[in-house]
């Protein structure tokens, strides 16, 4: 048997006390599911920590919260314990390490996938191109050959997504609870938390971000953050539908359905990525964990940067300044794509997993209680 972490032991010691008080059972996903159980193995912990999303809530209603000898700082340690799950999914294995430094990570591969992006362009392409305005039908491929924005995209990206896969793979497996055959209700149950992001609404009121005191802005952040994703990802889409099916090559017309989602999703996620840093910055410290932030605030200002430069790149497409910044929005683009196996963006996936995991538990909890 491994050796159990520090914080897993610390995780183990405060849901004891927790389970024992009961006192936030209706602040949210968290305790009910810890009331379910009558021991904490290090699976349940790592379970129960990826339901967290941090509201705080508990953290100021607690009253043996610090400086209370019992320390209970549940937001805290499920940060570190959830960061200690991501390094131990990670695929391949050696790749974990990265999540001890991964604000530095992030910064580095950021900087260098922009470096690579831009000596590869102009190695390949003629200065009199690449600098001077491209219109009209193709442009950009004349920046950037086609077989090699494609080559770059499918590599980073399908790296990006195999690495993800493979470590929700090893997350479901350790976390078990998810056997047997699919059921729609508890899927429904999970997707409808995770479109709303209901679990950040605390016990219905709100995040605690600053104090005590309760508010929406931190769900409506992180809303704007997933939905301008979401919106991005659906002009690529839709821009290689244009390109493969209808023979349609971009740049496209301002009014076309890849341009209008790229650019109310990149404002969205500007929105979000900005309004969440500052949240960051002057939230309460004390249920946080500072051994996360480096990493929490480097894939934030990259999601800002690309959104930035993806907006910056629309205003002047029709201009010299193209070719530089799609070659520098291309890269940071390349280089998320590297990094978000090894990031924050991991929790997406390993919480959609504990909704899904904890709508399972509540169906059957139910028929158990109405035939006692």
């Amino acid at each position: 048997m491994a050796h159990e972490s520090e914080t897993v032991a610390e995780a183990r010691r405060q849901m004891e006390i927790c389970n024992a008080c009961r006192y936030c059972e209706g602040y949210c996903a968290v305790f009910p599911a810890m009331a379910m159980r009558r021991s904490f193995a290090e699976a349940d912990l790592t379970h129960l920590a990826n339901l967290c999303h941090g509201c705080k809530g508990c953290y100021h209603a607690c009253q043996y919260a610090p400086p209370h000898a019992f320390g209970i700082n549940i937001p805290a340690t499920f940060a570190e314990l959830r960061t200690e799950g991501y390094a131990r999914h990670a695929w391949p294995a050696p790749m974990g390490r990265l999540f001890e430094r991964n604000g530095t990570i992030v910064s580095l591969l950021a900087a260098l996938g922009v470096a690579v992006t831009l000596i590869l362009v102009a190695a390949l392409q003629d200065p009199a191109v690449l600098y001077s305005a491209q219109t009209g039908v193709g442009a950009f491929f004349r920046i950037i050959p086609y077989w090699l924005m494609v080559s770059l995209a499918t590599l980073t990206f399908g790296y990006g997504v195999f690495a993800m896969a493979m470590g929700a793979r090893n997350y479901w497996r350790e976390t078990g609870g998810m056997g047997g055959a699919f059921a729609p209700a508890p899927a429904a149950d999970a997707a409808v938390d995770i479109l709303t992001m209901r679990n950040l609404g605390g016990g219905g009121h709100g995040c605690n971000d600053l104090d005590e005191g309760f508010a929406m802005r931190r769900r409506w952040l992180h809303q704007a953050l997933m939905y301008g994703f979401l919106l991005c990802f659906a002009a690529t889409t839709t821009g290689a539908i244009y390109h493969h099916i209808f023979g349609w090559k971009s740049p496209h017309a301002f009014l076309s359905l890849p341009v209008q989602f790229g650019t109310w999703g990149g404002v969205l996620m500007m929105i979000g990525a900005a309004g969440l840093m500052q949240v960051k910055v002057v939230t309460d410290p004390g249920p946080v964990s500072r051994k996360v932030l480096g990493g929490e605030f480097a894939m934030l200002a990259l999601l800002f940067l690309i959104a930035a430069t993806g907006l910056l790149l629309l205003a002047i497409r029709h201009t010299g300044a193209m070719g530089v910044m799609l070659a520098i929005h291309l890269g940071l683009v390349f280089a998320f794509f590297v990094v978000m196996p090894y990031s924050k963006m991991v929790h997406g996936v390993y919480r959609g997993i504990a909704l899904l995991r904890n709508a399972r538990e509540k169906r059957a909890m139910k028929p158990a209680a109405a035939s006692g």
